[in-house]
């Protein structure tokens, strides 16, 4: 089969599309026909040699989209998605036309949608989200998207808008260029984002926190009593929350959460996929790649001009 596989960490150029053994079906696992993948961050990171239990060789992909070609358990061309576990990572991951998985993280589904559009779906809108609903959102919400130009933000923004079409939502970037482009996106307005600090005194409902403990600290200083803050990124590349005194920092009355993507199932899934359906939510990814082209997908989420989810379909007549 084609793959590409990451011999030695570094630049794009190390993603080498190469023809590896197809992988064989054992005891708790099947064998899947990859339709699509969206590109992530986190693979990116594994790449560069960021993640330390990485063995390499390795096929990255952390989620996919695609068949069952082979199984014990499931039916032969049933529909799936698989996010999370160690795909990817302990073992090769879905940058592949087929990826051998545990049938514990393989979720059947059912979706009319388009190869290139359900691998839009699984981590990225998945996130988004769980994350909506464990912020409780109100048709009447001030909602805050901290790194508005992100996969997740924009997914996040399309869930709630399809539902609560009347919701304020305002987005902050670092890069005050993206203005128009993310007024185009959904969002009524656009904050700036110096340092880790809102240039605003706007207070908000409710605040999807992508950003991670870089600024949870100033986004707690912008959330209205009995609020919620939803912390789900990191894109801060800050892991941990230093000298944080829940007393203090959450003395407003207000509301700390997360959602943890990993926290998956299938009836969740197919949850959020009615969802998309009922609410004819648009989630189409800003970007499509094909297998051989991995690393140019790679390269357009790091030039800083993606906008939206990047997704490569394996499927040569797309």
């Amino acid at each position: 089969m084609k793959a590409v596989v990451l011999y030695k960490a570094g630049g794009s150029d190390r993603l080498v599309y190469t023809e590896v053994p197809t992988p064989k079906i054992k005891e708790g696992w099947s064998l899947v026909k990859v339709r699509g993948f969206g590109i992530n961050r986190s693979e990116i990171f594994t790449r560069k040699g960021l993640s330390p239990s990485v063995v390499l060789p390795r096929i990255l992909g952390i989620e996919c989209v695609g068949e069952i070609a082979q199984s014990d358990v499931f039916a032969q061309g049933q529909k799936i998605i698989s996010i999370m576990g160690e795909m990817g990572r302990a073992f090769d991951g879905s940058y592949a036309e087929y990826t051998l998985l545990p049938n514990t993280q393989i979720y059947p589904v059912e979706s009319s949608l388009s190869w290139a559009d359900l691998a839009a779906v699984p981590e990225t809108c998945y996130t988004a989200y769980g994350s909506m609903k464990n912020m409780q959102i109100q048709e009447n919400d001030r909602i805050l998207i901290r790194a508005a130009s992100s996969a997740t933000a924009i997914a996040f923004v399309r869930l709630v808008r399809g539902k609560f079409p009347r919701a304020y939502i305002c987005g902050s970037t670092q890069n005050m260029q993206k203005r128009e482009l993310l007024l185009s996106q959904g969002y009524d307005d656009v904050i700036a984002d110096t340092d880790y600090r809102l240039q605003s005194e706007e207070s908000f409902d409710k605040i999807l926190e992508l950003v991670g403990p870089a600024s949870i600290k100033d986004s707690l200083q912008h959330l209205k009593e009995y609020g919620i803050l939803c912390s789900t990124g990191q894109l801060g590349h800050q892991w941990y929350l230093d000298t944080f005194d829940p007393i203090m920092e959450l003395k407003n009355n207000v509301y700390l959460t997360t959602f943890y993507s990993g926290n998956v199932s299938a009836e969740k899934i197919n949850e959020m996929l009615a969802y998309i359906e009922q609410y004819r939510i648009d989630i189409r990814p800003a970007k499509v790649f094909r297998l051989h082209e991995v690393a140019r997908a790679h390269d357009y989420i790091e030039s800083g001009q993606g906008f939206g989810k990047a997704v490569c379909v394996v499927d040569e007549s797309y």
